[in-house]
């Protein structure tokens, strides 16, 4: 460790710019980190509120709420400790100044599907609804009439419930009849008693209907449109800055070293162990990453501060600490190269001799 810091403090520049690499590879990964976090909540919050278990579609429906349609004597046949049906559909509400992609949940108030609300009240009448608090930022507010794409159904906002977004939209909640209406039309009579699915708690479950399929929250969630395959492509390019870090790194140090040869070779010469050189490296690499790594953590929490509540960035800091010791590890082992140089170093040839 010695070694390894004199030349650090002897060589500010050279290292200064190896600690800002590292230190802009790590902001990418912080920053790339909190962006899937913040998607993947843009697309599961409603569910996670229900602190469900399951729930259960149409077979026929592959694993999708939109394609999923039963009846409520089905649901019937649904056997669980707690259950409740939901019905579903997405649509555009205006409130005459703004209008933003929703998606429309039809519940039974005394389910347990029911929200808790964070300001106003709950709905209590048809045509009523309880939204998202994410609508606020866009200028929605209690008392607001809403006009939804296809139907001259006007709905009113009566309160707001905190963290409820499904597939990136924010929620309405509003009785089931009411949903129907707006989603049927005139063919609501006919559809009455139609519904997308039924959301079960606990781990008794019995289906009698074979037309119906029990699907883990989890699983369902996995299968919402582009979930999994934005997660995929945000984990992908993670893991290739950890790649693209240790190239880096190997580079720079592998470089350092060669310039060194002959300086190594005359304190092998002078009886200084290769293992000692070689740990000299690995302790000068972890430096500099650590350092580079702490300063990328902190400027991006900073960064995340300042950010609009429109960028869906979410700092998970457990995830952050394991990316950052990865971003430390894989330094290291970038740093392999310029050990397996200096272990190969000839003290005589090194010196000319």
């Amino acid at each position: 460790m010695f070694l390894a810091w004199n030349e650090i403090v002897k060589n500010k520049l050279r290292f200064t710019l190896i600690t800002g690499v590292l230190l802009l590879v790590a902001y990418l990964v912080f920053f790339l980190s909190g962006l899937a976090t913040g998607l993947k909540n843009l697309n599961r919050e409603a569910v996670d509120n229900w602190k469900a278990d399951a729930v259960v579609l149409t077979d026929e429906s592959d694993k999708s709420l939109y394609q999923s349609s039963l009846t409520l004597d089905q649901a019937k046949e649904v056997k669980a400790d707690k259950k409740a049906v939901l019905g579903q559909m997405s649509a555009i509400a205006n409130n005459g100044k703004k209008k933003t992609n929703v998606s429309l949940f039809g519940i039974r108030p005394e389910e347990f599907l029911m929200p808790s609300i964070s300001e106003g009240n709950p709905f209590g009448e048809e045509n009523e609804v309880v939204a998202d608090a994410s609508l606020k930022e866009d200028g929605f507010k209690v008392g607001d009439e809403l006009s939804i794409s296809s139907t001259d159904i006007k709905l009113k906002i009566t309160g707001f419930m905190e963290a409820s977004r499904f597939n990136a939209s924010p929620v309405l909640y509003m009785d089931l009849d009411t949903l129907n209406r707006v989603k049927y039309g005139e063919a609501v009579e006919a559809n009455k008693d139609r519904i997308n699915a039924v959301i079960i708690r606990g781990e008794q479950q019995e289906i009698a209907d074979d037309s119906l399929e029990v699907i883990e929250t989890e699983t369902f969630i996995k299968n919402l449109p582009g979930y999994t395959e934005q997660n995929l492509t945000l984990t992908f390019m993670i893991y290739f800055l950890f790649i693209i870090s240790s190239v880096i790194v190997a580079i720079f140090l592998y470089v350092l070293t060669v310039q060194k040869i002959s300086m190594f070779g005359v304190m092998k010469a002078q009886g200084i162990s290769s293992f000692y050189l070689s740990r000299s490296v690995i302790a000068q690499t972890f430096l500099l990453a650590f350092v580079g790594v702490a300063i990328g953590l902190v400027l991006t929490l900073v960064t995340g501060a300042f950010l609009p509540a429109a960028v869906p960035v979410s700092f998970d800091i457990p995830t952050m600490l394991v990316y950052g010791a990865v971003l430390v590890v894989v330094a290291i082992a970038g740093a392999v190269f310029s050990v397996l140089t200096i272990v190969r170093i000839d003290p005589l040839k090194a010196i000319g001799g």
